[in-house]
């Protein structure tokens, strides 16, 4: 299937792209839909669903053929509307040849001793059997969308075996599917000219990019305002402000006053978006990157871990509030929702959890 592109004239602008909600998440889409939606002429391997800009994808299908290299598999997803290729790579832990005994201290051990290699090999067992399907089972796959040859497929970042007996996790998603539809996906994006001609929101839209992209290159793990300050300066207009009548200097906040402004909203921003938070409040106004934190994806992590052995939490996992209720508890009062789902995306991101519904997240 040839990948048609977008008009230019009826693609937004992708300066604007950040702008849709829809932009950054895993679009479930049916794969009907992701397999007619047009290209974008700007940006390679975007892809656009209703003016939505969209490259990452969260199907769930049925597996109808499957084909096996030494690096990947190669999954056909169908889930009614539509087949997929689905580009699944292995891990390192798939790939270990088993080992027997070497005879080390490791090996056999005393009796009721815990025995490394026997440990590793049911944890290699488990994830063979979670990452290699058969034809008829279930999968879901979370990946980017890219074009191979004018096919359309999915290269997965996170895919899985599911095992769903009862049909409970195929009858939520569609009910979930078509909500998400009416809700998001078929309302077409709304850029008020205004809003978008607007300076002081240009201003701070391109405040807060400059700030993300800083964070982003330098890895930068904490800061303080006055870190970043010299950044924003060159986004600060030097002309003097005037009058129509008279063309004299007109009354108004300084350069120094407009530069701690934008730079408070751009925190607060940052902050809303979950991108920085502050662990502890104080007149050393310390922020952490979430993505950064360490200590904090440790603590969610071991949190996740640890109550998913309740037996309350054991089959579906644990609600992203069960979550940040315990994040509070043991890091930090100050952990926003919004700074714990990019912890939960990033940790799902690298495979160290899994997402069992919208909610409630498990280990693997």
């Amino acid at each position: 299937m040839q990948a048609a592109t977008v008009n230019a004239a009826d693609e937004p602008p992708s300066m604007l792209w950040g702008l849709d909600p829809v932009f950054k998440a895993f679009a479930r889409l049916y794969i009907r839909d992701i397999l007619e939606m047009k290209a974008s002429t700007q940006v390679p391997d975007i892809y656009f669903y209703n003016s939505h800009p969209i490259f990452n994808v969260d199907v769930l299908g049925t597996v109808v053929y499957k084909r096996e290299k030494e690096d990947f598999f190669s999954y056909g997803v169908d889930d009614g509307t539509g087949v997929i290729n689905c580009l699944c790579w292995k891990n390192d832990l798939y790939k270990e040849e088993d080992s027997g005994p070497s005879g080390g201290k490791h090996a056999a051990g005393a009796e009721g001793s815990f025995n490394l290699l026997a440990e590793l090999k049911k944890l290699r067992e488990a994830h063979k059997n979670r990452s290699c399907l058969e034809i008829g089972e279930l999968i879901r796959v979370r990946g980017t969308l890219k074009t191979t040859r004018q096919q359309r497929e999915i290269s997965a970042s996170v895919y899985y075996k599911v095992n769903d007996p009862m049909m409970a996790v195929q009858i939520a998603w569609m009910m979930e599917v078509p909500q998400l539809y009416r809700e998001y996906y078929d309302l077409p994006v709304q850029l008020d000219a205004s809003v978008t001609s607007d300076p002081c929101l240009t201003r701070l839209s391109q405040a807060t990019c400059l700030i993300k992209d800083f964070l982003g290159q330098s890895t930068v793990a904490k800061f303080r305002p006055y870190d970043i300050q010299d950044l924003l300066e060159p986004l600060i207009s030097r002309k003097p402000q005037t009058t129509s009548a008279e063309q004299q200097p007109a009354a108004g906040p300084s350069l120094r006053e407009q530069l701690h402004q934008l730079l408070q909203d751009v925190l607060q921003t940052l902050q809303d978006e979950g991108t920085v938070y502050r662990r502890v409040k104080s007149q050393d106004e310390v922020y952490h990157v979430t993505e950064q934190d360490k200590d904090l994806r440790i603590t969610v992590k071991d949190i996740i871990r640890e109550d998913c052995k309740i037996d309350k939490y054991m089959e579906k996992g644990c609600h992203v509030l069960h979550i940040l209720s315990a994040v509070r508890q043991r890091h930090s009062l100050n952990v926003s929702k919004a700074a714990l789902e990019v912890v939960l995306d990033s940790l799902e991101c690298s495979s160290d959890i899994i997402s069992t519904s919208d909610n409630h997240y498990t280990v693997i």
